[in-house]
């Protein structure tokens, strides 16, 4: 089984960016699809974003195409999710999770979450 830590989250006035990080230990990272969920208070989880075991493959939700960019690197074990032109609407906690395919993330997977918040 693979831990998933989150980090990278924080306060943002509109318009700005931030890069969040998700590091995994355990079994094999590299054998992984993984990805990006959010979940803001009072509304229903949302995918964000997926990238497949190699990084050949990339997934978006329709909210985020064009202005975040997902990416891993196995040598540090770890996912990335880099997030540009961030708007009010983005503010949720932001979980990775592993997955069999893009299309077939394990949210249960998910580590702790980190909260981002986009001040209008």
């Amino acid at each position: 089984q693979v831990q998933l830590v989150e980090s990278g989250g924080g306060l943002v006035q509109t318009g700005g960016s931030l890069r969040l990080s998700c590091a995994a230990s355990g079994r094999t990272f590299s054998n992984y699809a993984m990805g990006w969920f959010r979940q803001a208070p009072g509304k229903e989880r949302e995918f964000v974003a997926s990238i497949s075991w190699s990084g050949g493959a990339t997934v978006y939700g329709d909210s985020v195409k064009g202005r975040f960019t997902i990416s891993r690197d196995s040598a540090k074990n770890t996912v990335y999710l880099q997030m540009n032109s961030l708007k009010p609407e983005d503010t949720a906690i932001y979980y990775c999770a592993t997955g069999i395919t893009t299309t077939q993330l394990n949210f249960n997977s998910r580590g702790q979450g980190t909260q981002v918040t986009v001040s209008s």
